[in-house]
């Protein structure tokens, strides 16, 4: 045929140095024409395209050993079309087209490696398209159109989100110095990013002379190709929503009159303004995965906006994965690089400043960045709901549902934190009049046994007054009522945002993407490249990791995280020490206001301490946690992702209640009694509780712990990098060599700015998940010891949305948009919480709290056992007394006298026949309190699941939707085919009919 006899011509005669650039230029009319005859492609770059078979995703580091084209014709195409450079070309000499790779050299000399450069490269076929409108005037207006298009992408270029033509827009970007050693790894892994179909332009950094980027853009046909092997939904046809038969016909009215109604009322002020945001079209197509053969199906408008910034760097994030650098298996990948300081970051750009001269309300948003910071990063939006679509769009569908989970919390907690108010003010209102209260702040002539043996003396019992009082508070007949609706309530936040994740993961097009493979890691690869298996589910063969080496990795690992958890509890038995230390130095101290408070001064100075402890071993156990998840070697991302997280919880759970759970469940319980305390190391007297019962040290611990860690929290989350921000700044004024450019930061091109902003963290979001994570099992855990804690925490979210919103629009560079259809891991540690909140609240009350004391003395023991039910206050009437103890002691102003002092426990007078010993209301007690556990357990989990039966993981709406779409899905494609293929017979002058062809 005509062009393979034309290519045998092109090889012999550039062999021969006899250029035929001109005879092409001449007669490339009348080769059109017989083309267009024929069928056939227009131009060499379409042949290439066509015939030249795609570079492997796993370059060889050599591209000498590539088989793309012959050598003669890729050698022809680096001959430029005219034998002066333009100055378009010369300005962009450092960029490299994508269409042609080095060849194997079939001499010695031909072994030098080749490169296109783009600006011949654009020449070529600038000058071959010049060729077609020759014959089609009526195109000129078109090519003008562009020219002009082409002249406002120029001065859009100089904000930094293009390539110096103006044309080409900068998709990611990669970071190296200029003094890094590493210069043939990277020279070798940018030769295979181009080889992959990437274009890549360097460009020196304004405000450090050592540094250098390289602009990274992936074509059409490269994104094309990706996005079909990444199976990438891409819309093809506007969603056909649709009504049942009930609303058809007896709902229209009745819509009719809710929209008078709803017009009447006042505008919600918490939702956002409609005209404010941008039509977000993408998420009410219908989407199917991407093909090339296929691509008459999806909606093309412009190729520049098919796929949306997110879905490029997603691409572009797969290709430097999976690129390698060296020989060998395991060279390869992006994040090797950065290991090993060949590039210093890699990172898709920001759409641009995040601030505007003009109001956005009159001249609108600069770009989504400039959106996002106005609707929703600022602090004056606090009170309004997110804009989840367009963080979603920008952040990728990880982020979004990131912050779609911590706003759904937010809003959940609102009827927690109103409900612990209520049991709040309830023991505020009812502290004065409380009876227990009443009787330790009567009880003058009471005399309590002293706190230690040596320097202490006895005390009255009406010195704890303002300690009964604030007790009661917390330890009042609200606690098991709030305990109980926290229980429910975690399952019901639980079950509802299964309802809310699905209707997302449908709104996203995120239904069938967990069908999808995901890839290996990088890592992974090159750790058992050796040993391959075939993928059950692709069929292909794969790396394996053999069940040995994982079994022996994984007990190291658990056999670390043990040793970790020892460490935590040998750092509480640090804090309990001190405590018993402080107890001793308080009761006895010369200040008569710390002695008089000596409780108060020893939890809190052993909460302080502990915070500080905990604080500090956080630091220690990111870094176990994160060598000992290397370790294993996961297969995938996310279940890297899973394991990460799965330790930090266990690590940082455990360092965070362990304290708690001593003050909760073992504080004052081993303490022995007067004559016969036990000892820690047969020195410290093991520390008893006030006689108004333990719970208020527990608030305590819990409010403090609480409080301080959200204030230190927030402020590394923002604080921090505004601080590195700001002295990454002053050191670039100082000394950073970047000329008069670095006073001026608007004249920074956009991926300056951008190297100058804060990654983020290397583990993604399992910070900011564990920070929720925590706090919600604050929240449920021992809520019946401080009903505070939700408000606390609705508080701290309200803060922390906008705090986190702030931090990723405007400190932090932009991360690359990951995909996800749920929380992970967090989601099952959710439900675990909510378990063991059951059982720790049962224990609370139960053992912490004397609401179980006071219900037996009630109605066994008070003045109330045989009138009947009468007022509260009246049947505890004597409880105090019945609840102490007599010791017989020597008198400390005269030894030969004996005193009676009184003690907490339920035992026998000295005068009894079996003295100290525990008397029956003691066991009548203990049994109570067993079956009030069993009690609370059985019915609050029976509650639980009857809930979670009741309530749907998906809305049966929802349900019928998906199934509607499903169905006019297969009709769409059934039609879109058929007309498909009538019109490429009528294109061909064959006959057709209305039936399948």
């Amino acid at each position: 045929m005509y062009p393979a006899v034309l290519l045998f011509v092109i090889r012999d005669s550039i062999n021969a140095g006899k250029p035929l650039i001109a005879a092409m230029v001449h007669h490339s009319g009348s080769i059109q024409s017989f083309k267009q005859q024929k069928g056939m492609h227009t131009s060499i770059s379409e042949i290439l395209k066509e015939k030249s078979p795609k570079p492997s995703r796993r370059s060889l580091p050599c591209l000498a050993q590539s088989q793309t084209h012959p050598l003669n014709l890729n050698h022809f195409l680096s001959v430029p079309l005219s034998s002066e450079p333009t100055p378009e070309a010369e300005g962009l000499s450092q960029s490299v087209s994508t269409s042609c790779s080095v060849l194997p050299p079939h001499t010695a000399e031909e072994g030098n490696d080749q490169y296109v450069e783009e600006s011949e490269v654009t020449t070529c076929e600038t000058k071959a398209d010049e060729s077609i409108p020759l014959k089609k005037p009526s195109t000129r207006v078109k090519l003008q159109a562009r020219n002009d298009s082409v002249q406002g992408k120029k001065s859009a270029g100089s904000s930094g989100l293009f390539f110096r033509d103006g044309k080409k827009r900068v998709d990611y970007i990669l970071v190296y110095k200029k003094s890094s050693p590493q210069v043939e790894k990277r020279c070798t892994f940018e030769k295979n990013l181009r080889a992959e179909g990437l274009m890549l332009e360097k460009e020196p950094s304004l405000t450090n002379n050592d540094i250098m980027f390289v602009k990274v853009q992936a074509p059409w046909d490269t994104l094309c190709k990706y996005a079909e092997q990444m199976n990438i939904r891409m819309p093809f046809r506007k969603k056909s929503y649709f009504t049942d038969w009930k609303s058809k016909t007896l709902g229209s009215r009745f819509h009719l009159r809710c929209r008078q109604i709803k017009s009447w009322l006042p505008r919600n002020p918490m939702k956002l303004d409609k005209e404010a945001l941008p039509d977000l079209e993408d998420t009410d197509c219908y989407t199917a995965p991407f093909s090339r053969a296929r691509m008459h199906h999806f909606t093309i408008n412009s190729r520049e906006a098919f796929f949306s910034n997110s879905t490029r760097s997603r691409i572009i994030h797969h290709v430097l994965q999976r690129t390698k650098y060296e020989d060998g298996k395991s060279k390869m990948g992006i994040n090797r690089l950065l290991g090993n300081n060949t590039y210093e970051a890699a990172f898709p750009p920001h759409e641009g400043g995040y601030k505007s001269r003009h109001p956005i309300k009159t001249h609108g948003a600069q770009n989504h960045r400039h959106l996002l910071y106005e609707r929703w990063a600022r602090w004056g939006m606090w009170y309004k709901y997110q804009p989840l679509d367009l963080i979603r769009r920008y952040f990728g569908e990880k982020i979004g549902l990131y912050f779609a989970w911590l706003g759904w919390y937010t809003g959940m907690l609102i009827p927690a934190a109103l409900v612990g108010v209520f049991v709040f003010l309830y023991g505020l209102f009812t502290m004065d009049s409380s009876q227990v209260s009443k009787e330790i702040c009567e009880a003058n002539n009471t005399i309590m046994c002293p706190m230690c043996e040596d320097t202490c003396e006895p005390w009255t019992l009406s010195d704890s007054c303002v300690y009964a009082k604030v007790t009661h508070l917390f330890d009042n007949g609200g606690t098991v009522f709030f305990a109980i609706f926290m229980a429910i309530w975690a399952t019901v936040f639980l079950e509802f945002w299964k309802r809310r994740r699905a209707e997302l993961t449908y709104d996203w097009d995120l239904i069938d993407w967990e069908e999808e493979e995901e890839e290996l890691r990088p890592q992974f690869e090159a750790k058992y490249s050796r040993v391959e298996r075939v993928n059950p589910i692709s069929g292909k063969p794969e790396p394996f990791q053999p069940f040995s080496d994982k079994l022996s990795r994984l007990m190291v690992s658990v056999s670390g995280i043990f040793f970790m958890i020892s460490l935590v509890l040998t750092a509480v038995f640090a804090v309990v020490v001190f405590r018993l230390i402080a107890m001793e130095k308080f009761a006895s101290f010369n200040w008569y206001f710390v002695k008089n408070n000596w409780q108060f001064a020893t939890s809190g100075t052993g909460v302080c301490i502990n915070f500080m402890i905990i604080m500090s071993l956080n630091v220690v156990y990111e870094k176990v946690a994160y060598l000992l998840t290397n370790l294993e070697h996961p297969r995938t991302e996310s279940e890297w992702e899973n394991s990460f997280s799965l330790k930090m919880f266990l690590f940082q759970f455990v360092n965070l209640n362990s304290s708690t759970f001593y003050i909760a469940f073992f504080l004052g319980r081993f303490a022995g009694r007067p004559g016969k305390y036990n000892k820690l190391f047969n020195r410290w007297r093991l520390e008893e509780c006030h006689p108004s019962g333990c719970l208020i040290d527990l608030c305590l611990q819990m409010g403090v712990i609480m409080f301080f860690k959200q204030i230190w929290n927030n402020f590394m989350e923002l604080g921090y990098p505004l601080l590195q921000n700001w002295w990454s700044r002053r050191k670039m004024k100082k000394g950073g060599g970047g000329g008069p450019n670095v006073e001026n930061k608007a004249q920074l091109p956009q991926w300056d700015k951008d190297w100058n902003l804060q990654p983020m963290n290397a583990h993604g979001l399992v910070d900011e998940y564990l920070e929720m994570v925590l706090q919600f099992g604050f929240t449920t855990i021992f809520v019946a010891a401080f009903p505070l804690a939700p408000l606390l925490a609705l508080l701290n979210n309200i803060i922390e949305i906008r705090l986190d919103a702030y931090k990723f629009v405007t400190q932090w560079r932009r991360p690359m948009p990951a995909r996800a259809t749920d929380i992970g891991i967090w989601h099952g540690i959710l439900e675990g919480i909510g378990v063991l909140a059951v059982i720790t609240n049962a224990f609370v009350i139960a053992i912490t709290s004397d609401y179980i004391p006071r219900f037996v003395y009630a109605f066994k023991y008070g003045p109330c056992v045989d009138k009947g039910h009468h007022h509260k206050n009246e049947c505890l009437r004597g409880y105090m007394n019945s609840s102490l103890s007599v010791f017989e002691m020597r008198d400390p102003m005269n030894g030969s006298l004996s005193i009676y002092c009184r003690y907490r426990d339920y035992r026998a007078p000295p005068w009894s026949s079996v003295p100290y010993e525990f008397t029956l209301q003691f066991w009548h007690v203990l049994a109570a309190r067993l079956a009030f556990i069993i009690v609370f357990e059985h019915l609050v989990y029976g509650i639980k699941s009857f809930i979670a039966y009741l309530i749907p993981d998906m809305p049966k709406g929802l349900c019928d939707r998906m199934r509607r779409e499903k169905y006019l899905m297969q009709e769409t494609m059934y039609e879109s085919e058929l007309t498909h293929l009538q019109k490429e017979r009528k294109k061909k002058g064959r006959r057709y009919h209305h039936e399948w062809p």
